[in-house]
């Protein structure tokens, strides 16, 4: 099916009757995903969002209870989680909500904060027309032009979008655009990544060998420690607990933190596992290459390439990763 694209204006209106819909956008000299007022124009000019669209399901702060103190104790959960939708997602960022999903709602933890968000949450993705300097998702066994963990698959024809549904969400969307769409279309070539990895199943692998190697202390060495990859990725998902207290009531919130930062892993007693940032690089390398395909059989990085660009030191996890497929086995 085909969408006229002096009709996406209209299309997300009809959307926004029942959802709050997030779109790309320049907010404050900053290009991320903001809910859109119906009016606004839709930045899809970019490659990519510079912030990810991560705080949608996962808030940078996230009030989770109420609480009273006293002889008579309260304690409420603060459930918000309103219908949304989120369109024009880039496919490694929906590769990058796939991520997210394993990590709170699969196993033998479900995070309902997430849970309940995720459910209300329909994604559209458009596909990339071209890619930038540091993209290399398709080394990481994506494709610029496909994102099958969306529930609408869009991509850019020209003067239309070819539009196909995924799963349940996406017909129901489908059903609403009906008298919109057209019929016919054909789905553009995916453009390539200039950008080639050395990315394979084995580097996870090799990884594991290599958690004595001397190869953290070089690539540590550039790093000043402001956690700035970890922010902009769509994959991290550290955070911290606290509390907002007011005599005898509060709230109980969660906001994002870095494994990047020197107290993250500190411990009461004032011991730090990770007490340079040698061990703080090393930790988010593997998490990101190695420790997550362990236990989820997939990579937590996306090729989306974002840490790469906002490094002001230029640390380049893609040159991390040739690096790593070159290195000697008998060195490890």
């Amino acid at each position: 099916m085909q969408l006229d694209k002096s009709d996406l204006q209209e299309a997300l209106r009809i959307l926004s009757a029942e959802a709050g819909v997030f779109v790309p956008s320049v907010v404050e000299g900053v290009s991320r995903f903001a809910l859109w007022d119906g009016e606004s124009s839709i930045d899809l000019s970019r490659v990519n969002t510079e912030l990810p669209p991560k705080d949608i399901l996962f808030p940078q702060t996230e009030k989770m209870y109420s609480y009273k103190m006293g002889k008579n104790i309260e304690i409420k959960e603060i459930i918000d989680n309103p219908k949304q939708v989120v369109f024009g997602i880039r496919p490694c960022d929906v590769k990058s909500i796939g991520c997210m999903d394993k990590v709170f709602l699969e196993k033998t933890y479900v995070d309902s904060f997430y849970a309940g968000k995720r459910e209300n949450l329909t994604v559209i993705s458009v596909g990339c027309t071209q890619t930038d300097r540091t993209c290399f998702c398709d080394s990481m066994g994506l494709s610029p032009s496909d994102a099958p963990g969306a529930d609408v698959m869009m991509n850019d024809t020209g003067d239309t979008f070819v539009v196909e549904a995924y799963t349940d969400k996406g017909k129901q969307v489908m059903e609403a655009w009906k008298p919109l769409l057209k019929k016919g279309g054909k789905k553009p070539a995916a453009p390539e990544c200039t950008l080639k990895v050395k990315m394979s199943p084995e580097i996870s692998v090799k990884l594991s060998k290599m958690f004595e190697h001397p190869i953290w202390e070089e690539v540590s060495r550039p790093c000043i420690g402001c956690a700035t990859c970890t922010y902009v990725c769509p994959t991290c998902y550290c955070f911290d607990m606290n509390s907002d207290n007011h005599s005898s009531e509060g709230t109980k919130f969660r906001c994002w933190d870095s494994c990047m930062f020197s107290d993250y892993s500190r411990m009461a007693g004032g011991h730090n596992p990770r007490p340079g940032k040698k061990e703080r690089v090393r930790n988010r390398y593997m998490h990101k290459l190695s420790y997550f395909n362990e236990r989820y059989e997939t990579s937590l990085c996306a090729g989306c390439g974002r840490c790469a660009d906002k490094c002001p030191a230029h640390m380049d996890i893609t040159a991390f990763i040739d690096r790593v497929a070159e290195e000697e086995m008998e060195n490890a």
